[in-house]
């Protein structure tokens, strides 16, 4: 039997567990040493193959793609380097939870550590940044070794889903020569069991017993003063489930834009949207002070919630997460309840008391529409003011598109300015390890699921995956990115290094001067750079109807953004100190 043969049923039966298993989709990074794993892929009729030269680019996509469709998606790239760079999206998919199956090509163990051309060192190469990591075996034909490579196949995606979701690391060591024999007969049925999979992988979810439930609500009946705390979290069952919940308790939601609750046909009456903002007054943080916290989902963005959480210690402070992980930043949680977050609502709504209106709620609501409607009017006295983007994209976003929103100050003014309403729109964004890398590609990958996707970004997020503008191109995929072009790092202007005017420019500062439109065009797209908010909205409405790649800029100043910013804070927070004294 030639190695060509034994390599050729290997790889195949590797391939094909894969798609039996659910892995569709596979972004494949060019190189010598995976070519027998891309041509099989590339071959096999049920598996979506996307190539994307650069690997950062490439990982970064392939973790957009699974954090649209929530399942798992191969990660495919040569020996060597090629490895490394998918390490910034390998630590990303890990903190968000995201499910990757990362492949990389290896020499084979006789070509390591003796000066052999492109390997390095590729065993846990991801160190604790991976769920599961496996050192694969030579290929070889025999049956033992097929239902080997199936079951490894089968057991990477059970594990890359399985709670908490993660990424998963394969290293396949491959002997030249390395071209496979596609006329090779029963190419991918070679192995295969007459059940659908090598290994049904059976994940049920952590759920509470009655027992535990009544213990839970025994600790909150009769506390008139709770909040409801909802992070990134996406799960359709859950909006309806917590609203559920909170009308139950009669208590407010502070729903962070990721949770999903700020927009759909679900219930608001209790959904809070501007706490970013009114928590920032000292007033309201010493006058209102919970009795209990029911928190889920990852820690939401705001750093004002995250402040007034910490200095409220002794608090009844329940955590669920039905992936059993450990999201507890604040250090003040009182128990950590591991449990689907919709079935832990669905269930603690039987055994708590049906609790009567209270002022407690009242004045949250009251505060929250009294900033809602201080933050519509925005004074724009020298150009854009950043915050409105995400005003205006509330009006013109289609129902069922997704809004994926770039770092630093683009996700913080999406917090601020995008408020409740019915329009079904999801809203996505990197926050697992909160960097700027990979955020084009990362919206490019969710593009492919065909809904209507647009990415608001900062110029140096935009600048830092340029690289990742080919993806569009290459594969025919539509995006409309709103490029804020403030020339350089503007959430630094709000930090304290700020005050260090000496060196601040030259390293917070960090302006480019670039002028993006040429780049752009490279990639075949077509840009924009608008100046007043009527032309905003014809362009951007003209990009949804059109295909490619659209990329719309904004030129704002970091100066007057900061100055603005401000400004729009202390008159809400004024209004806010009237309102409690006022009922004093």
């Amino acid at each position: 039997m030639s190695n060509t043969d034994s390599l050729t049923s290997y790889v195949a039966a590797f391939v094909d567990e894969l798609v039996r298993v659910g892995v569709k989709d596979v972004v494949i990074s060019p190189g010598s040493r995976s070519t027998p794993i891309a041509i099989l892929m590339a071959e096999h009729s049920e598996m979506t193959t996307y190539l994307n030269i650069d690997e950062r680019s490439a990982s970064y996509f392939a973790l957009g793609i699974a954090k649209a469709r929530k399942v798992p998606v191969a990660l495919l790239c040569t020996s060597g380097t090629a490895a490394a760079n998918y390490f910034p999206a390998v630590v990303e998919a890990n903190l968000s939870r995201v499910p990757l199956i990362v492949i990389t090509a290896d020499r084979p163990h006789e070509l390591r550590d003796v000066g052999a051309p492109q390997a390095i060192d590729q065993n846990q190469l991801y160190g604790k940044h991976t769920k599961w990591f496996v050192e694969m075996a030579i290929p070889e034909r025999s049956d033992e070794m097929i239902r080997y490579v199936r079951t490894v196949a089968s057991r990477a995606a059970g594990k890359a889903i399985s709670a908490p979701a993660g990424p998963v690391h394969l290293n396949i060591p491959l002997r030249e020569p390395l071209v496979p024999n596609l006329s090779q007969e029963k190419l991918f049925t070679k192995g295969r069991k007459p059940l659908s999979q090598e290994v049904n992988m059976v994940i049920g979810k952590a759920q509470l017993s009655d027992f535990q439930a009544q213990g839970i609500a025994s600790q909150i009946n009769g506390k008139e003063k709770g909040l409801i705390i909802c992070g990134d979290f996406d799960d359709k069952e859950f909006a309806q489930q917590v609203t559920l919940l909170a009308e139950k308790l009669n208590y407010p939601i502070l729903a962070d834009p990721l949770s999903q609750l700020r927009s759909g046909k679900h219930s608001k009456d209790l959904i809070l949207d501007s706490y970013d903002t009114f928590l920032r007054n000292q007033d309201f943080i010493e006058s209102y002070t919970p009795e209990v916290i029911i928190r889920f989902g990852a820690m939401p963005i705001s750093k004002a919630l995250l402040l007034y959480l910490k200095k409220k210690r002794d608090v009844l402070h329940l955590v669920v997460d039905g992936d059993g992980g450990w999201r507890e930043p604040t250090m003040t949680a009182s128990e950590m309840v591991y449990c689907g977050e919709a079935e832990f609502c669905d269930k603690l709504v039987h055994f708590i008391s049906e609790a009567k209106q209270s002022i407690w709620t009242n004045d949250w609501k009251r505060i929250n529409e009294v900033t809602r409607e201080q933050l519509k009017h925005i004074e724009e006295d020298n150009g854009i003011f950043e915050g409105k983007v995400f005003q205006q994209l509330q009006d013109l976003l289609p129902s069922e598109s997704i809004l994926f929103v770039g770092n630093s100050m683009p996700i913080r003014d999406l917090d601020t300015f995008f408020v409740n309403q019915t329009k079904p729109i999801t809203i996505l964004a990197n926050r697992g390890a909160n960097g700027i890398d990979g955020i084009v590609s990362t919206s490019l990958g969710i593009s492919t699921t065909g809904r209507k996707t647009v990415l608001v970004i900062g110029d140096l997020s935009f600048y830092h995956d340029l690289n990742g503008l080919l993806a569009a191109k290459q594969n025919n995929l539509d995006l409309t990115i709103v490029l804020i072009n403030n020339d350089g790092g503007g959430i630094f202007s709000f930090l304290p290094q700020s005050k260090e005017e000496k060196h601040f420019e030259y390293l917070f500062g960090t302006p480019t001067g670039l002028n993006f439109e040429h780049t752009v065009k490279m990639y075949g797209g077509q840009f924009s750079s608008i100046k007043t908010w009527p032309e905003f909205k014809g362009i951007f409405e003209h990009s949804l109807k059109s295909k490619g790649l659209n990329v719309i800029e904004l030129r704002t100043d970091r100066g007057t953004n900061l100055r603005d910013h401000r400004n729009l804070w202390n008159r809400v927070s004024q209004e806010i100190t009237l309102e409690i004294h006022g009922d004093k």
